[in-house]
């Protein structure tokens, strides 16, 4: 029998979930392409497609230079056609010679082209931050305890509340926010915290929790002291910012997100963090919709990161990614001509496997997340 309760939650869900993730996932896309679009007219190439998603057309529009905007079915993706490509990967085709073709220019140029995109994305962020900090000001939540929950390691290890923490190990604790990301970093091990009791000091050992944000399959490691902080006025500090000060905000926030990304894929690869939390995009729709829930600012910062994260992964050195270009121009420029055709279809092949295998890697942990296999 038909449940329309059950129907209609499904597609409200569906709506909140989906929505603001395509909307952020759009703009960032767009002006990554635009960056792409923006260089290759400076250098005189002819663009003649420009598109925010794939397959079907849903409609599109010609400018003066005759370039086809349009916007497609699935919109997951996009990308620049120049006036000389075979297909959207950029691939020269012989039969389409332009003066003003892509292919056509000095390494340069073309590297310059391909790397816009990227810098597009991180260029969106600053934009972004500094908005945010020029509206917002700068929030700093002190590292001061205000609560312990009992039978917890801080309980445990002699924590109490109103303490300062200023150092976990040898890393300087700043803020509240720094006390998370050091014990994740540090795992289990048996921690040093340094403690400003009373106008003294104190130093205390720790040894966290692991617990499971997916705790039927435990995965997902979070490691957990039990402490809670940034609700009380008193521990936090509000200052209103310049412009000037808001585009260093910016320039910092895009730095370390870039920094710790790195860091993540560096220890995943040497084994010791688990790829149990690299996502794709249920889990980005999941979190967009959470954060869209929040208003419109959220929603603005959690675009700022994505924009990053898509600048960053597309410099990585794959085929068919930016960053695969830009090896393929490295190659040419040392070795004085171009790699073969036959060549480049192998790497673009090789390329196109590791991606479909990421995607669909990302695709299976999102699934495992949310309990359904």
């Amino acid at each position: 029998m038909f449940d329309l309760i059950n129907f209609t939650n499904y597609m409200y869900n569906f709506v909140i979930y989906t929505v603001p993730f395509l909307l952020v996932l759009t703009v960032v896309v767009f002006f990554h392409e635009l960056g792409h679009f923006g260089i290759a007219r400076l250098n005189k190439v002819d663009v003649e497609i420009f598109s925010i998603g794939f397959g079907r057309e849903i409609y599109s529009i010609y400018d003066k230079r005759g370039t086809k905007w349009k916007i497609c079915w699935i919109p997951l993706g996009g990308y620049v056609k120049f006036v000389d490509d075979a297909d959207p990967t950029s691939k020269a085709d012989a039969n389409k010679f332009s003066p003003n073709g892509f292919h056509t220019k000095s390494i340069s140029q073309r590297s310059a082209i391909v790397s816009a995109g990227p810098i597009a994305n991180f260029i969106l962020a600053l934009v972004i931050f500094t908005f945010l900090y020029s509206v917002n000001g700068k929030t700093t939540i002190l590292p001061v305890i205000e609560s312990i929950e009992e039978a917890s390691p801080a309980m445990d290890g002699g924590l109490m509340v109103d303490d300062v923490i200023t150092s976990i190990d040898e890393d300087l604790v700043t803020k509240f926010s720094d006390i998370p990301r050091i014990i994740q970093e540090k795992k289990t091990e048996t921690l040093q915290f340094g403690i400003l009791r009373n106008g003294s000091y104190v130093n205390l050992e720790l040894t966290p929790e692991i617990r499971y944000m997916n705790p039927e399959k435990q995965s997902g490691e979070l490691f957990y002291i039990g402490i809670s902080g940034g609700t009380l006025e008193k521990n936090i500090i509000r200052e209103k910012v310049s412009v000037i000060k808001a585009i260093g905000y910016g320039i910092n926030d895009t730095y370390q997100i870039i920094h710790l990304s790195l860091s993540y894929i560096y220890k995943m690869i040497i084994g010791t963090e688990s790829t149990e939390n690299l996502g794709g995009p249920i889990r980005i729709a999941q979190i967009s919709g959470d954060v869209a829930k929040n208003g419109i600012l959220p929603l603005l910062q959690l675009t700022a990161l994505l924009s990053v994260s898509i600048g960053l992964i597309n410099l990585f050195p794959i085929p068919m990614l930016d960053g695969g270009h830009l090896m393929f121009y490295s190659i040419e420029a040392i070795r004085g001509k171009p790699l073969s055709e036959k060549s480049f279809e192998i790497f673009h092949k090789i390329g196109l496997g590791f991606i479909i295998f990421l995607m669909f890697f990302a695709l299976w942990n999102d699934l495992n997340f949310l309990n359904i296999f």
